[in-house]
């Protein structure tokens, strides 16, 4: 196939302008992916709910920082408990497996109650119905502040499908320059699922880390996150490494089997988790690049006389790079699609409008329409921009734990480097997030909030993110 050609099919099945809503049983679209027995684990990671017992604990879950828990506690204040909040309930709500009745509790109580959380002031636009909003799971949150706007069962852990190649991403990414070149063996492309989603790497030839990564993002190719995980160790590396950088982003909804979202037994996250993933990728400059890239030339085979073509890629992301039955969506930079027989469809979106940034995660439609995650995630952005501030956050996305913030709290179970960590919970910085160097405290503010007649002091943390990438990026390299 000549240079500049877009390539409808590199090994996966691309279906175009084909609508899935036809689609049987065991076969696959955009990310084909099934069950492969070869890669089964029986060991899924329970629930972790938050262990915080005591008026000081539901106050940190409702996001109050550490320091001004750690005070009020001392001081008695926290004598009367904080107003949890009800849960949005719709006898309309789809038929299908219901959540569990006890989920995680990290960052904050109600995003682990079973059902749609959201908390509207007067005058706010009404959340679309579960007519309209099918999804298992979804959540929609502030890329910065991290409050989360609503959420329907945040902590279900669901299989993932290739979404968790966003913790892939995030855990290999920094490790190998982009310019660094890598000749693919054979024992590279070996373990691959049945029916995996390829972007066409040959054995034998060489791509450059570049290359790889646009593989990654806009075929979603378990190839390049094959001979990417080659390059890490191997799989078995790679996927101790993802376990590890989930743990520290307090993703503990997160089981990895595969690293590339491969179906298996036992491998899960959630929708909270999944976007703890992507808002700590989009840190990443080179994430960004990558997630926001619509189009793209990949190398192909050497031709007679020795030099290789190329052929286009183009994202499956469909609100960046739409679709016969959609358009891309304004505003939208990434970050990352799937799609498993096991999973159904999964989506994390990020998306700017002036200075907000919003994060939209979507899993399993019970509606099984052709882009129907898409639909739906656009309906939650759509919502999310016109009430950001016309409603309560019902939760937030924490932050790492490895770092000390200076408030003691932050290694696991109060194990924390600061004076006085023993004393700290674990279910504590949970709920109010350890700092990493990747966070920047941007005029830290503090106000008096009035609640059932007590005075307490909010420290609100932003973690900044530069101008995202709008629109059709296309990679010329």
């Amino acid at each position: 196939m000549g240079s500049g050609s877009i390539r409808r099919s590199a090994g996966a099945l691309f279906r175009g302008v084909l609508s899935a809503s036809g689609a049987k049983a065991g076969t696959f679209t955009d990310v084909p992916t099934t069950f492969s027995a070869s890669t089964a684990s029986t060991d899924p990671t329970a629930p972790n709910a938050s262990a915080t017992t005591g008026n000081a604990g539901r106050a940190a879950r409702h996001g109050f920082p550490l320091r001004t828990v750690a005070a009020l506690a001392s001081s008695g204040l926290l004598a009367t408990p904080l107003l949890a909040g009800t849960a949005h309930a719709d006898p309309k709500e789809p038929k299908g497996p219901k959540p569990p009745a006890k989920m995680s509790q990290i960052g904050g109580d109600r995003l682990g109650t079973p059902g749609v959380q959201v908390a509207l002031k007067p005058g706010s636009p009404k959340l679309p119905g579960p007519d309209t909003l099918t999804a298992r799971s979804w959540i929609v949150s502030d890329a910065e502040s991290g409050k989360v706007l609503a959420a329907k069962n945040a902590h279900w852990q669901l299989a993932p499908a290739s979404t968790l190649k966003m913790l892939f991403a995030d855990t290999v990414l920094p490790k190998f320059p982009k310019e660094q070149k890598h000749t693919v063996k054979p024992a590279d492309l070996a373990g691959m699922g049945a029916g995996s989603s390829l972007v066409g790497i040959k054995e034998n030839l060489s791509y450059s880390v570049h290359d790889l990564w646009l593989g990654v993002f806009l075929r979603s190719g378990n190839d390049a996150v094959h001979t990417l995980s080659a390059m890490n160790g191997g799989t078995e590396a790679t996927v101790t490494q993802m376990q590890k950088r989930a743990k520290e982003l307090n993703a503990r909804d997160t089981h990895v089997v595969t690293p590339d979202g491969y179906d298996a037994p036992g491998q899960v996250s959630s929708a909270y988790d999944l976007s703890l993933f992507a808002r700590s990728g989009l840190q990443n400059a080179d994430f960004r690049e990558y997630c926001s890239t619509a189009t793209a030339q990949f190398p192909g085979d050497k031709g007679k006389d020795g030099k290789r073509a190329t052929f286009g890629i183009q994202n499956t992301n469909r609100l960046l790079s739409g679709d016969f039955d959609m358009k891309p969506y304004p505003g939208i930079a990434g970050v990352k699609n799937g799609s498993t027989t096991n999973a159904g469809s999964t989506f994390t979106g990020v998306a700017q409008r002036g200075d907000r940034k919003l994060l939209v995660t979507v899993m399993n439609p019970e509606k099984k329409e052709h882009n129907e995650a898409y639909k739906e995630a656009a309906k939650l952005l759509d919502w999310g921009f016109a009430a950001a501030d016309k409603v309560e956050p019902v939760g937030r996305l924490v932050g790492p734990l490895s770092e000390d913030d200076g408030t003691g709290a932050v290694g696991v179970h109060g194990k924390g480097k600061g004076k006085g960590a023993g004393q700290n919970t674990q279910a504590a910085l949970d709920s109010t997030g350890g700092m990493s160097g990747a966070w920047t405290a941007l005029g830290i503010t503090s106000g008096a909030l009035a609640l059932l007649g007590i005075v307490a002091f909010a420290v609100h943390r932003r973690w900044p993110l530069p101008e995202l990438v709008r629109g059709r990026r296309r990679s010329g390299k």
